[in-house]
């Protein structure tokens, strides 16, 4: 099996990047839920919050850099226009739309994977700095908790749906 240099990319972008996120997403969560533990002693919350504060910032890089290797390299490829006569197999976009069956791939899930994937990251780098700057509140505020989950789930929710448009457009029609 051989990749070229836009499928290595693609794959980066996707496959690596995203799912180093969506794995870190997971991790948040339960650390997140175990500071309302009763009796958490004071030690083990602010080593709990330094290993949150550390995973956050670590899930705000991968997802930044998967969005803006998405948006500011594969996405090119994708809406290159193809010259005159050119077959269409090498300009993904344009394949799509150009078969009925297929162009609802482009004018809906394409153009939803474009807008929500940006989502993500303002979402994880809002929860990371919650935890980093107003780490403590978190440990005694059920309420702070959970406004932060919901940032968690939400960017995870955001990245989950532009990861699967974004595997179901490339198997329809990959950026090669």
């Amino acid at each position: 099996m051989e990749m070229g240099h836009r499928e290595f990319l693609t794959a980066l972008h996707g496959m690596m990047f995203g799912t180093v996120f969506l794995l870190l997403f997971s991790g948040g969560v339960i650390a997140i839920l175990n500071l309302g533990t009763v009796g958490l002693a004071p030690d083990s919350a602010r080593r709990q919050l330094r290993r949150i504060g550390l995973a956050g910032w670590v899930a705000v890089i991968f997802v930044w850099a998967t969005v803006l290797l998405g948006t500011y390299w594969v996405y090119p490829w994708y809406r290159a226009k193809p010259p005159a006569g050119a077959a269409l197999a090498g300009y993904p976009k344009y394949l799509l739309v150009s078969n009925p069956k297929t162009a609802e791939w482009h004018e809906f899930g394409m153009e939803w994977k474009e807008h929500i994937a940006w989502l993500a990251p303002i979402l994880i780098t809002a929860a990371a700095a919650i935890v980093t700057f107003h780490g403590q509140l978190l440990v005694r505020h059920a309420n702070l908790r959970r406004a932060v989950l919901v940032l968690f789930a939400t960017a995870f929710f955001c990245a989950a749906v532009a990861g699967a448009f974004g595997a179901l457009i490339d198997k329809a029609a990959p950026v090669r």
